[in-house]
């Protein structure tokens, strides 16, 4: 794997039970990497854990932020400090263990040693391309999982099977020709949103194959609102895009 200089971003608010944990396993993946978690206030005091373990290890930062601000802000929160201090690599993970560490080197892989003119921007972390897979997961969180995936392939002309993965590293390069200012997705569409936009400046998405894990500990930050705001999104960008191709 070519050297390259990743920084991992991780949100979290109250991840006390995990945050130790994910943080152990990534540097012990790619002891080359940075890791900055995003906490937002946490009540039950993750900021303060990290902040410790940063004292102690100079490849851990924190980024405290005042409150419950989204997943979507606090990722672009992390990637502009990334870009800051000109990081190769940008890296989506979340911190309750569901998202395999040791396929880390994989994915980084896809992205910086292939062939240049292929251009690959972004490599997602894939549940549903073949060779990935889910554990424990009920029937009716597969089905919603492979059927808002399958709705928002169609409705947007992508060609990707897990468009809503949050495990995927980006090169910075494609992050800081974005407009973030302009990303305002605050649930789990933030990952279509990032998506198109690296389809639509031309970069070359990859999916690498992970065996993903619900979380052990602490809660889920899935809600319905979550969901309708995905839906609702999604439903709204294949529109555009559709009114666009016709003007064209």
């Amino acid at each position: 794997m070519t050297a390259a200089r990743p920084l991992v971003v991780i949100p979290t608010y109250d991840e006390a039970e995990n945050v130790r944990t994910i943080l152990d396993v990534v540097l012990q993946a790619v002891p080359t990497a940075n890791v900055l978690v995003v906490d937002d206030g946490s009540p039950d005091g993750t900021g303060d854990l990290v902040a410790t373990i940063a004292a102690q290890d100079e490849r851990v930062h924190l980024l405290r932020r005042t409150g419950k601000l989204g997943l979507g802000t606090a990722y672009v929160a992390g990637f502009r400090w990334g870009l800051e201090r000109g990081f190769d690599l940008l890296v989506e993970m979340d911190a309750d263990g569901s998202h395999p560490a040791d396929r880390l080197p994989a994915l980084i892989a896809a992205v910086v040693d292939a062939d240049p003119a292929d251009d690959v921007q972004l490599a997602i972390g894939s549940r549903w391309t073949p060779g990935g897979s889910v554990v424990d997961w009920p029937r009716h969180r597969e089905f919603l999982s492979r059927g808002g995936n399958a709705y928002a392939r169609v409705v947007l002309g992508l060609d990707v099977r897990d468009i809503t993965a949050g495990f995927r590293v980006y090169r910075a390069e494609a992050i800081a020709r974005m407009d973030l200012d302009a990303v305002d997705s605050k649930g789990y569409c933030f990952q279509v949103d990032m998506t198109l936009r690296v389809h639509d400046l031309g970069g070359r998405i990859v999916e690498v194959p992970i065996r993903f894990r619900d979380r052990v500990h602490g809660v889920s930050k899935m809600s319905q609102a979550i969901v309708v705001e995905a839906m609702l999104r999604t439903t709204l960008w294949g529109v555009q895009r559709r009114l666009r191709l016709q003007r064209s």
